[in-house]
C-alpha cells in the first residue's frame, strides 16, 4: 500500500471536540442545550445500532437526545404527522429520520415533512436545493462530512476532475453539488454507466456511493488520484476494491473509520448550527 489514509477517526474527533465546546458556550448563553430528535421505525439492527451511536454521540458532546421509536407497521401519514409535531416543537432544534424506512413508508414525503430548519441531516429538497443554490440551509451530512475529510488533508478540489459513482438523493448527488460549489469538474456516474472503468480512470478524485461491493476495481484508479469510499456493505466491505486501489491512489479512506465518523461530527455540528438559528430568530 503506498496511499495515505484519509483518517476520518481522527478529523471527526477535532470536530467533536469543537461542538461540544460551542454546546457549553450555547448552554451558558441560553440555559439550555441544543436537542436532537431521532426518528427510527421498525426494528431493523444495524439501524437500531446507527441510532444509538448518534445517541452516544450526542450525549458525548452535551446535545439533548430526543429518540423517538415508531412501530414497523407505521404508515406514511402517521409518520409524516410524527415529524410535523417535531417540526412544530419548540424544543426541538434538529431532527433525524434515521434511513432506510419500511417498505411501506414513502420516505420521501416523510423527509419533506421535515421543517427545513430542523432538517440537520439534510434529506430535504429545501437543503438539496441550498447545496445546490450556494445558500443558507443544511449540507447533507455524509457529502459535507467528505468535503470535511478532504480540507482536512489540504486535497486541492479548484480545477480537479472529480467522478462521483452514485446518484442517491442523500449522498451521490449532493456531494457532487459541493464538490461543484468548490470548482471542481464533476461527472456523475452510477452501476449503469457505459465504460465505468473508463470515467473511473479519468478522475483526480473519486467518491464512491453505490452501494455495490467493490465495484470500482483497484486498476482503474488513475495513479495518484484520491479515493474516497462512502459505501458500507456487509464485513467491513466499501464500494472500492480498496488493498488494490490503496496501491496506486495518494490517499484513501478506510472502510470502516473513512466517511461514516465525519457523518455523526457533521450532524451533531448542524444541531448546534440550526440551535443557534433558532435562538437568533
Amino acid at each position: 500500500m503506498t496511499a495515505t489514509l484519509l483518517d476520518g477517526q481522527a478529523v471527526s474527533r477535532r470536530l467533536l471536540d469543537e461542538t461540544a465546546e460551542r454546546v457549553a458556550r450555547f448552554q451558558e448563553r441560553h440555559g439550555r442545550r441544543p436537542c436532537l430528535a431521532t426518528v427510527l421505525v421498525g426494528d431493523d439492527p444495524a439501524s437500531h445500532t446507527y441510532v444509538r451511536m448518534k445517541v452516544n454521540r450526542s450525549a458525548q458532546v452535551g446535545i439533548e437526545s430526543r429518540r423517538v421509536d415508531l412501530p414497523a407497521s407505521t404508515s406514511t401519514e402517521q409518520l409524516v404527522k410524527v415529524l410535523h409535531d417535531l417540526s412544530t416543537d419548540p424544543s426541538v432544534d434538529g431532527i433525524l429520520l434515521q434511513h432506510p424506512t419500511p417498505a411501506q413508508v414513502d420516505e420521501r414525503a416523510a423527509f419533506e415533512a421535515i421543517a427545513p430548519g430542523k432538517d440537520v441531516d439534510g434529506v430535504t429538497g429545501a437543503s438539496f436545493a441550498a447545496m445546490a443554490f450556494g445558500s443558507r440551509g443544511f449540507a447533507s451530512c455524509t457529502p459535507a462530512g467528505i468535503i470535511r475529510l478532504l480540507d482536512a488533508y489540504d486535497v486541492p478540489l479548484r480545477g480537479r476532475r472529480a467522478v462521483v459513482v452514485g446518484r442517491s438523493a442523500i449522498l451521490g448527488k449532493p456531494v457532487g453539488m459541493l464538490l461543484l460549489a468548490r470548482d471542481a469538474t464533476v461527472t456523475y456516474c452510477h452501476s449503469r454507466t457505459v465504460d465505468l472503468a473508463a470515467h473511473v480512470a479519468e478522475a483526480d478524485i473519486v467518491v464512491a456511493a453505490v452501494g455495490v461491493p467493490e465495484l470500482i476495481r483497484g486498476e482503474w484508479i488513475r495513479p495518484g488520484a484520491v479515493v474516497v469510499d462512502a459505501g458500507y456493505n456487509p464485513g467491513n466491505v466499501g464500494d472500492v476494491e480498496f488493498d488494490a486501489a490503496a496501491a496506486r491512489a495518494s490517499l484513501i479512506t478506510p472502510v470502516p473509520g473513512g466517511v461514516g465518523p465525519m457523518t455523526i461530527a457533521v450532524l451533531l455540528a448542524q444541531t448546534v448550527d440550526a440551535a443557534e438559528r433558532h435562538e437568533a430568530s
